[in-house]
Order: structure tokens, then C-alpha cells, then sequence
């Protein structure tokens, strides 16, 4: 019996060999090839059992060819380099008949990049199917013994990505990613968290897990309050699925052209700029692009070539850049930033716990579940909390409550930030809980 290896990823060397050859095929003007692979392993869990176990390996390399102002695109998921070299090929046929690009920028010279490595964990990337089933059964023993119906995944995920250019760029980075997602449900009653890590060993799975199930049975027949302005004490978890929205929003040009809550405009509704350096927040507020901090030690660049580097986003509640592409920098002579990730939001040596014993009355919010927008100009967004909704009374946990649907600007949100605790890594961002005034619920919810 043969042994299939554990991981099978081409190496960094492996890698800008490829991008190397691709760029000495190019007839073209100018020519720009990125590279990503990656292994991803991923363990099911329902029922207080195991019911699926995959390991999936990808590999793919894309080629942008240039002939002045014209580009195209193709791409290949074969390694060998007659496959690379017809790409390369057919690339380079559809740009010379491809239009005009009105917003073509030239290729992205040499960059240098920060000299830190990402996080690269071997006993992540090498974690065996038996070790993955053996931290499962334990999730599932406990849940068992609680009486509690468990559910989730455990996932791991090795990642290399490449980029190259015939004007000198090059850069290469692999990391590696652990996370395990736990839900646990008893009669009406439902708890969630999830945690996320470079390394399997830093994930708390026991900890959460237990935490999970004393908060599932606690949310057991919940009681119904009114809607309306509440107080509310958002779990990190609960936090990062909408701030988010407001970072994702930060795009320079839709507030340029006035599609954005960043935008400002004259008395005729003309576009007049944006509102960056303006007071929009709560001192409180603090906000960075941050791939070095110690929770994520991320990629050192975009998929564009960019640096990712630590840039200030929100600083004492002043937004102080926004999100520029290459082209739009070039047109209103700013720098290009890349994506404004991942995020970081400072948090506090207060815990959830103290946010709580400081409400007089409010809301506990584990969870906030299918965030739309309402009104995208104002950044309106819609939701639901899930999976244990609590009321807060003098400082303490009263009882569940039946879930709420809300309808809530995000800007007014980070206005009313008013107290933040200890951030935590919530999948790709770093984000504290946060106790924000009057928060709207417009409604309940049949949800559980």
C-alpha cells in the first residue's frame, strides 16, 4: 500500500521557476503572471459524529499579456510547461485583438517588499486525517455528555502564491491556516463561535467548544422583548460581520463620485470629494491594515503586486485613507493602496464580560447573521442576531431573548461605539467586542 504525502505543494523555488519560464515565452509588449496553489483539508461534523473528510489539492497560473493599451487574458490548472507555454500563447492572440483598456496603467515596476516571512506552520500543513478525526471525537464526546446535538468543521488550509512581471516584479509568499467552526443546539436553544489560526495549535478548540455548549443550553426558551434602541454588547464574531461593511465601503472612487457614505457633495447634489480627515466616529474607534500583526502574519503583497504594509485606516475616529486602485490613484494623483486588509481594530484589556457589567440594560449579541445592505449610499444594512441573544440587566445576564431583526446605519454604529474589550483573531480580520448605544431592532425573528 502506497501512502498518498501529507502535503504535495510545489515550493517557492518550484514556483517563480514557473513564473520565470512563462515571462521568457512572452512575444508580448509587456507581460504580468501570477501563481497560486494551495491544499485545503476539511473535516465535517454533524449529529455528534464525523460525516465527511476531504482533501483537495489546486494549482493555477494566469497570464495577462500587453500590446500597448490592449490586454487579455488565460489561464491554466497544468503544471507542465507546454501547458504554461500555450497559455502564455493564447493570451498573447486574444489581446492583439482585444479593444482599448480606457483605464490602462502600465505594469507594476519592482517592488520592494517587508523582509518578514509569513506564518508558516509545519505541523499545520503535515496535520494527518487520524489527528484531525481524533480532536473531532473529542468535540463530539463533549457535546455527547452535555446532551447537546454538535455540529461543525475543522478545517486546514496551505497556501502559496506567486507574482511576476517582464518589468522585474517578483514576489512569493506561503502561509498556512487552521479553523474550526463549532454550532451546538438543544430544544430551542443555539450557540456558535468560531476560531481561526496560522497554526492548529493555537486554535482553543476544548475551551470553545464548552464555552458553545453552557451558552446553548443557556439560550433555551427564549422570552420576547419589544424592538426598538437597545444597548448592545457585540461579540467579536458578531462585530467583525459588520465592520466589515464600513471597511469594504472605504473605495476611493465610489466617494469620489458620490456613490458612497464617504462621499460629500455641494447644495446640488454634485460630487465634491470625500470626507476623508473628518471626525465621522467615536474617538474610540481605532483601525489598521495590519498583515504582520501576531494573530495573522499575512501575505507581504496583493494579488496586483501592491505591498500589503500597515496603513492607518481609522485613527481616533478620523478615517484617514480610503481605498485606492492603481488607476484611480494615477487619476487624482494619490498613492495606490491595494485592499484596506486585513483588518485590525485596537481593542482594550477589558473582556466581554466587563462590557457587560457596565450595562445598566441591553442586548447581548453573539452572532449577527445575513447582513444586507438597505441603502448602500448611507451604508443602511440590514440583519439578524442568532444563535443566543441575551438581555442584559444591572450588569448581568437576565435571559434569552427571541432573535431581532435590525436595521442599522454602520457609520452611526462606529459613532456609538462607546466601549471596546480584548480583540480576538475573527477568520481573516482581528477584532475587540464592542458595546454600541442605541442600536436599532426593528423586528423579531422566527429564527433560532
Amino acid at each position: 500500500m502506497t501512502l498518498t504525502p501529507l502535503n504535495t505543494l510545489i515550493t517557492q523555488q518550484e514556483a517563480l521557476a514557473l513564473i520565470e519560464f512563462a515571462i521568457a515565452q512572452s512575444q508580448a509588449d509587456g507581460i504580468f503572471v501570477s501563481l497560486s496553489a494551495s491544499e485545503t483539508a476539511l473535516s465535517r461534523f454533524s449529529e455528534n459524529q464525523i460525516s465527511q473528510n476531504v482533501r483537495k489539492n489546486t494549482f493555477s497560473l494566469t497570464v495577462i499579456s500587453y500590446f500597448g493599451k490592449r490586454s487579455a487574458s488565460a489561464s491554466t490548472t497544468e503544471l507542465e510547461r507546454e501547458a504554461i507555454a500555450a497559455t502564455v500563447k493564447r493570451a498573447e492572440d486574444l489581446a492583439r485583438i482585444a479593444p482599448e483598456d480606457p483605464e490602462w496603467v502600465e505594469l507594476l515596476p519592482k517592488q520592494t517588499y517587508s523582509d518578514r516571512l509569513p506564518a508558516f506552520d509545519q505541523a499545520t500543513a503535515t496535520l494527518s486525517p487520524l489527528k484531525k478525526g481524533e480532536i473531532i471525537q473529542q468535540v463530539c464526546s463533549l457535546s455527547k455528555d452535555a446532551g447537546v446535538n454538535g455540529s461543525g468543521t475543522l478545517s486546514t488550509k496551505t497556501s502559496l502564491n506567486a507574482i511576476g512581471n517582464s518589468a522585474g516584479l517578483r514576489g512569493c509568499d506561503r502561509t498556512t491556516e487552521a479553523d474550526f467552526s463549532f454550532t451546538a443546539r438543544i430544544d430551542n436553544g443555539s450557540s456558535w463561535n468560531r476560531c481561526t489560526a496560522w497554526s492548529i495549535n493555537q486554535l482553543p478548540i476544548t475551551e470553545l467548544t464548552e464555552q458553545v455548549i453552557n451558552r446553548a443550553i443557556a439560550s433555551r426558551n427564549p422570552q420576547t422583548i419589544e424592538p426598538g434602541d437597545y444597548t448592545v454588547i457585540l461579540e467579536p464574531s458578531a462585530m467583525a460581520s459588520l465592520v466589515f461593511w464600513v471597511i469594504w465601503n472605504l473605495d476611493a472612487r465610489a466617494a469620489d463620485e458620490g456613490r458612497s457614505f464617504m462621499s460629500r457633495s455641494d447644495d446640488t447634489g454634485k460630487p465634491i470629494g470625500n470626507k476623508v480627515g473628518e471626525k465621522l466616529f467615536n474617538p474610540i474607534v481605532q483601525v489598521q491594515r495590519n498583515p504582520a500583526h501576531p494573530l495573522l502574519q499575512g501575505g507581504r503583497f496583493f494579488s496586483s503586486g501592491l505591498s500589503n504594509e500597515n496603513l492607518d485606516i481609522i485613527k481616533d475616529g478620523v478615517p484617514q485613507t480610503l481605498s485606492y486602485s492603481r488607476y484611480w490613484a494615477k487619476e487624482q494623483d494619490k498613492k495606490p493602496t491595494g485592499s484596506l486588509s486585513p483588518i485590525v481594530m485596537t481593542g482594550s484589556d477589558q473582556t466581554v464580560t466587563d462590557l457587560i457589567a457596565s450595562t445598566e440594560r441591553g442586548i447581548l449579541v453573539s452572532r449577527a447573521w445575513y447582513v444586507r445592505y438597505v441603502n448602500p449610499r448611507t451604508l443602511e444594512v440590514t440583519g439578524m442576531t442568532r444563535d443566543g441573544t441575551f438581555l442584559i440587566e444591572d450588569g448581568k445576564i437576565s435571559h434569552p431573548i427571541k432573535n431581532l431583526r435590525f436595521n442599522q446605519c454602520l457609520p452611526e454604529m462606529l459613532k456609538n461605539v462607546v466601549a471596546v474589550s480584548q480583540a480576538k483573531r475573527c477568520g481573516s480580520s482581528v477584532i475587540p467586542g464592542c458595546k454600541v448605544e442605541n442600536f436599532h431592532f426593528s423586528s423579531i425573528t422566527d429564527s433560532i
